[in-house]
């Protein structure tokens, strides 16, 4: 059985891909992105984390549909026909059985193809809302998981199921491990998050004096937020440098091992990184992103906030003061945080990825073995 994966949200799709694997008669590959982002020549994460699971990596290069007009919204509008010629022919070269989607831009002409060629298409929707790409896709899709009950008067009723949001085998297992000092995980998601690198500057000095801070910072080259972060490291003395490590991004098993000892996350508020900290009880500081798709960071925020384990700091009111005085109030009251954390963390589905791909047996009729 052939399967095929396309999508711009990488966590849930290797926690998928995880499970597939499991299964030898499935042969996968995967249809990407080759760059993060419009503009930007910085390789994009799944095309070179997926050609290292040994998953034949496809890139197209196709457009999106924008809700504000900029200087890139003529030029995507016009590879958006590209994207699906370049996704026809893959499809016929791969003959997949199955289709699964995890939704953004690069999936919407990936799954046209596959429903314009019969192939069924299973799509994964990991907000509340549903994004754009998603609402599109779900009209060709023949199944759709969401991860959250809420989600279900999004889709059609005849199609939709409530699956959770897959995260990865290595992160639900992490076990606490104690340290030194506290430990803060800084990210801004696979791509990063420049605002929130540039405010970290300013205090990470302050908070290497009692903290030691792990920050996955994006590999942008526009902004090259990792050039600047390396080289005001380079300037502190030895044993300050050693409480700082520093990355483009990580891979899962070493973000297990960082996880394994993270007391503290701070970032934005995708899906993902919610559910995983949710999952292993870790307080947090989220920064929603301000122009995600109908509000859905601040909503994924708000799941652990009003539950008393995390605090959400709006971007737009981000300063390095306020920044710093959020860590320093959780770890004041970390007690309490952490009580409430590891309480938040039964909202979420562990079996989400297994979920997913007993879907997607049934889908094809082929019984696993």
């Amino acid at each position: 059985m052939k399967i095929g994966l396309t999508g711009g949200h990488l966590t849930p799709a290797l926690a998928v891909i995880e499970e597939l694997k499991r299964y030898k008669e499935v042969n996968l590959f995967f249809v990407g992105r080759t760059n993060t982002m419009e503009g930007d020549p910085s390789p994009s994460p799944e095309s070179v984390i997926i050609p290292n699971l040994g998953v034949k990596f496809y890139s197209i290069k196709t457009g999106r549909l924008q809700r504000k007009f900029t200087k890139f919204t003529l030029p995507s509008l016009t590879k958006i026909p590209f994207g699906f010629i370049q996704s026809i022919l893959i499809l016929l070269k791969e003959k997949p059985n199955l289709l699964i989607s995890f939704g953004s831009y690069v999936a919407v002409p990936v799954s046209v193809a596959a429903w314009i060629l019969r192939i069924p298409i299973l799509t994964h929707e990991q907000t509340f809302k549903g994004g754009l790409a998603n609402r599109f896709i779900s009209k060709v899709a023949k199944r759709i998981a969401v991860s959250w009950e809420s989600s279900i008067k999004h889709f059609p009723s005849k199609k939709v199921f409530v699956s959770g949001n897959p995260v990865r085998a290595e992160i639900i297992s992490v076990k606490k491990r104690r340290t030194n000092r506290p430990v803060i995980y800084v990210t801004g998601g696979n791509q990063g998050a420049h605002i929130i690198n540039v405010i970290l500057a300013e205090i990470l000095s302050n908070l290497l004096k009692k903290y030691e801070v792990v920050h996955q910072c994006g590999g942008s080259e526009s902004y090259k937020d990792f050039e600047m972060l390396y080289a005001l490291s380079s300037q502190w003395p030895r044993r300050i440098k050693n409480r700082y490590k520093l990355s483009k991004w990580y891979k899962t098993a070493e973000l297990a091992e960082i996880f394994s000892t993270t007391d503290l996350v701070v970032g934005r508020s995708g899906a993902n990184i919610v559910n995983e900290v949710a999952i292993l009880g870790i307080p947090a500081v989220f920064i929603p992103l301000e122009i995600a798709a109908y509000g859905e960071q601040m909503d994924n925020a708000k799941v652990l906030a009003e539950r008393g384990a995390a605090i959400i700091l709006p971007e737009g009111r981000l300063t390095p003061k306020r920044l710093l005085a959020a860590i320093e109030l959780v770890f004041k009251n970390y007690r309490e945080y952490k009580k409430k954390a590891k309480a938040a963390g039964k909202l979420i589905n562990k079996n989400a990825a297994k979920i997913m791909v007993d879907e997607a047996f049934r889908m094809v009729n082929v019984p696993k073995t």
